[in-house]
């Protein structure tokens, strides 16, 4: 799974990059501070099950604080996004190329309103119209390889009996379209039988539906802690009440981590509060108060961790599963509830033993709750944070 952090420049996409991965990573207030693409990893914050059996896990990946789970996601910050960039405009084709493994896309965007269209300083600028014009460049993007051979491609697939969904699916295949995503989008949209005869209105209309079902968006609304955010933050949750709208303060989560790392402070990510057990100059005492008092008490927290969160969980909807023995919840070497894996929605007994290893799911037998010790057939639909054993031949 890969998370996309997209925007226009100087927005704060690389500081909540490095608030989320604490890589290292360049951060100024200028357009195109990132060229190229950073990959980090970020982490998605699960209860662990550990609590529930009374015991201390051990993470092979991630980590765990006071049984709160982290399990690692990848994340990539691109390249500044202008208008026209469906068209070559700045970083446009760079960035566009970029994103086609992205899964999800959380539009970090500048509530502030003192950057304008192209992320340099202003006063009193609409983010509402960063949110509009960043939805239309990727719908774009969506609609240019759609017309590249669409007339022909419609007649033959009418012509000869191909299935349309498969075609289209194949065409965006480098995006990580499914037919079964096509399918679904033609079901929803009233279009003409015959794709020939879909006029440029209407490939813009299946081109939007195809590039909001396999690219979902949440806005993350940043720096909600300056004075105009929560009134530019109320506009754009207005206008666009289709979008999931999140505040977030990544210069506050990224000083908290840091202040954390440094053991200055304790703090889980995600939470609505710190607790100072280092010792801090009176500057640091100062900055850390204002970011209580301006963001974890209006906000119940920065906003970071909670977007990962929401783009992961309700918007992609996958489920977090802990392989556990019934028996016994150590792994050979007794790491205990040593894995927690993410898996896409739908997902089924079967597919998790497959998941796990392809013996699993060809000597598949029944999986086994650990909580309640019940048997569960190969249909069985997975739920977020089961624990589950795989039982196969």
């Amino acid at each position: 799974m890969l998370l996309g952090l997209v925007g226009k420049p100087s927005v704060g996409k690389s500081t909540f990059f490095k608030a989320a991965t604490l890589a290292e990573v360049d951060i100024a207030s200028y357009p195109f501070t990132t060229i190229k693409a950073n990959h980090g990893v970020a982490y998605v914050k699960v209860d662990c099950a550990d609590k529930e059996f009374n015991t201390q896990c051990n993470p092979n990946h991630g980590f765990c604080i006071n049984h709160h789970r982290f399990v690692p996601v990848d994340l990539m910050d691109v390249a500044g996004l202008v208008p026209g960039a469906s068209e070559g405009k700045g970083l446009g084709n760079q960035f566009l190329d970029d994103l086609r493994e992205a899964d999800v896309f959380i539009h970090i965007v500048d509530a502030s309103g003192t950057t304008d269209i192209e992320g340099k300083p202003t006063e009193g600028y609409n983010p509402c119209d960063d949110v509009r014009f960043l939805e239309e460049e990727l719908n774009k993007w969506y609609f240019n390889i759609l017309v590249k051979a669409w007339k022909s491609f419609a007649r033959k697939a009418e012509l000869e009996d191909v299935n349309v969904a498969a075609a289209v699916a194949k065409q965006f295949s480098g995006l990580k379209v499914k037919e079964d995503d096509v399918k679904d989008v033609l079901l929803k949209l009233n279009l003409p039988d015959k794709p020939s005869t879909w006029n440029d209105e209407q490939l813009m209309e299946f081109a939007r539906a195809l590039r909001r079902m396999t690219k979902p968006m949440i806005i993350a609304a940043n720096k909600c802690d300056h004075p105009n955010a929560q009134a530019n933050i109320k506009k754009m949750q207005d206008e666009f009440p289709e979008l999931m709208i999140y505040p977030c303060s990544a210069d506050s989560e990224l000083a908290l981590r840091e202040a954390a790392k440094a053991e200055l402070i304790s703090y889980i990510p995600g939470d609505d509060k710190f607790e100072i057990k280092g010792s801090v100059t009176d500057k640091q005492k100062t900055a850390l108060e204002k970011i209580k008092k301006n963001v974890l008490d209006v906000y119940g927290g920065t906003g970071v961790q909670e977007v990962l969160n929401l783009a992961v969980f309700d918007l992609l909807k996958y489920v977090a599963i802990f392989p556990a023995s019934a028996n016994k919840l150590g792994d050979s070497k007794g790491n205990i509830l040593p894995d927690c894996f993410l898996l896409p929605p739908g997902s089924t007994a079967l597919d998790f033993a497959y998941f796990l290893h392809t013996d699993f799911g060809k000597g598949f037998i029944k999986a086994i709750d650990a909580r309640t010790k019940r048997a569960l057939g190969k249909d069985y639909k997975l739920k977020h944070r089961d624990a589950l054993e795989i039982v196969a031949r």
